[in-house]
């Protein structure tokens, strides 16, 4: 994309409404703009972001055989009628009539409306387990929307369900979301901590937060230095092994970390002085057992294998797909801008004219963004070099691929990394080699 043509509106102020880094940044670099408090509309720039980070969950989820589904965003009252919950969610439900007053909803959850779904189309036992996703649209009424898209009305959200026969096959479910989640957070390029969860009424210790560790996190967080050096996309998980996901999970689960509600001063003297970490972190995901709670209330249930009825135990799987760029954002900045994790990023590199109207500059530009316009953002402004270096600092990509007149002469870029800031003189072809290898 060329910059003297793209959709970015750049801000010069912070603006007064934003109180967060990550708030700040997204509306200054064009990511968003708020239509309603709450509520925002995705630029071209943060809808790319979008859209990467939904692709990474995508290819996680179907790497451990959940199937995509998209369900409404508008659901019956009468789904959640019959699992006890309309009269007992609460004001964050948006409620609605529609023109014959049918009592309707715009879905905070998904529990009811896929658990009726998997009742009309299972019926024994031998098709478990299921596993299905969605990525989609929620919305939830807060009193106080704050802090832009990490605590907005609206949000993207990928939600997984699963329906397993026995507890046994729950668990086993329940293991391989978890080493799906690790590997989704690696790959986006950040340090998402798992961390044990409230089960409620069910007990047991099936129910983990992960949380991205940055100051303005919401909640305290304590780990083990370890879980920073675990390569989980290199872990031998056979994920149709019980076994094999058994020593994985028991593997995650030794290392000590903790919420500060569910902080244990005890257990955290055992960890070596060296490798306590504390910190704040914001939550971005939560895998939860919840047994047959909705299969029940419901009255979905399959015939099981002595031919009465089975109610399958459910488990349900969040990932806050919006939250997790602001969330990014908060662990990964400076004072200049953004600087987004190469996986994410909206675009690879910025290319840097610093000349436009020079015919040796303008050539090896143009050969730079033939070699990739569909990930590098040319910046063809006739801008003084000052405000190209600020807003290519502002929005973050991973890579500035700089020319002006006297390096354009002999075929060379001056490379600059952003996250380190380090710099490098290289030919155009060593810089597109370098840039697309990344």
């Amino acid at each position: 994309m060329r910059l003297s043509r793209a959709f970015q509106p750049t801000l010069k102020e912070v603006p007064s409404e934003a109180q967060i880094a990550s708030h700040r940044l997204m509306l200054r670099a064009g990511l968003i703009r708020q239509t309603a408090a709450g509520i925002y509309a995705w630029l071209p720039a943060g809808l790319r972001v979008l859209r990467n980070i939904a692709r990474i969950v995508r290819e996680e989820q179907d790497a451990i055989g959940a199937q995509e589904v998209l369900m409404p965003t508008i659901q019956s009252a009468d789904l959640w009628r019959r699992s006890g919950r309309y009269d007992a969610y609460g004001p964050e439900m948006l409620r609605l009539k529609d023109r014959h007053e049918r009592e309707l909803l715009y879905g905070p959850t998904n529990e009811e409306m896929i658990t009726d779904l998997f009742g009309g189309a299972v019926k024994s036992y031998r098709e478990l387990p299921q596993v299905l996703y969605q990525i989609q649209w929620k919305f939830r009424d807060e009193v106080r929307p704050r802090f832009g898209v990490m605590r907005g009305r609206e949000f993207f959200m990928k939600d997984a369900y699963t329906f397993d026969a026995d507890y046994e096959g729950a668990v086993k479910s329940y293991r391989r979301m978890m080493l799906a989640y690790l590997r989704t957070f690696q790959r986006l390029g950040v340090r998402a901590v798992p961390m044990v969860a409230d089960t409620g009424p069910i007990g047991g210790n099936l129910s983990h937060e992960f949380l991205i560790l940055a100051p303005t996190g919401e909640s305290g967080v304590f780990y083990d230095a370890a879980l920073e050096e675990q390569d989980w996309l290199s872990e031998p998980v056979d994920i149709d092994d019980s076994a094999s996901l058994a020593a994985f999970f028991d593997k995650v689960t030794h290392f000590y970390a903790a919420t500060d509600e569910k902080h244990d001063e005890t257990a955290w003297a055992e960890v070596p002085e060296g490798r306590r970490r504390e910190g704040r972190g914001i939550e971005v995901g939560h895998i939860f057992y919840f047994g047959t709670k909705y299969s029940e209330s419901m009255g979905i249930s399959v015939s099981g294998p002595d031919g009465a009825p089975l109610y399958p135990e459910m488990g349900s799987y969040g990932i806050g797909v919006s939250r997790l760029v602001g969330a990014i954002i908060e662990a990964s900045h400076d004072e200049a801008g953004l600087i987004w994790p190469d996986a994410v990023a909206p675009y690879k590199a910025a290319i840097l004219n610093l000349k436009p109207g020079d015919p040796a500059t303008d050539a090896v530009c143009e050969r730079l963004y033939a070699a990739g316009a569909e990930i590098f953002l040319y910046d063809d402004r006739a801008e003084r070099a000052g405000v190209k270096f600020n807003d290519a600092d502002l929005m973050g990509h991973p890579w500035q691929m700089i020319v002006g007149p006297r390096g354009a002469k002999d075929g060379t870029v001056e490379l600059k990394r952003r996250a380190t800031g380090e710099r490098f003189e290289l030919s155009v072809e060593d810089a597109l080699a370098k840039v697309l290898g990344a």
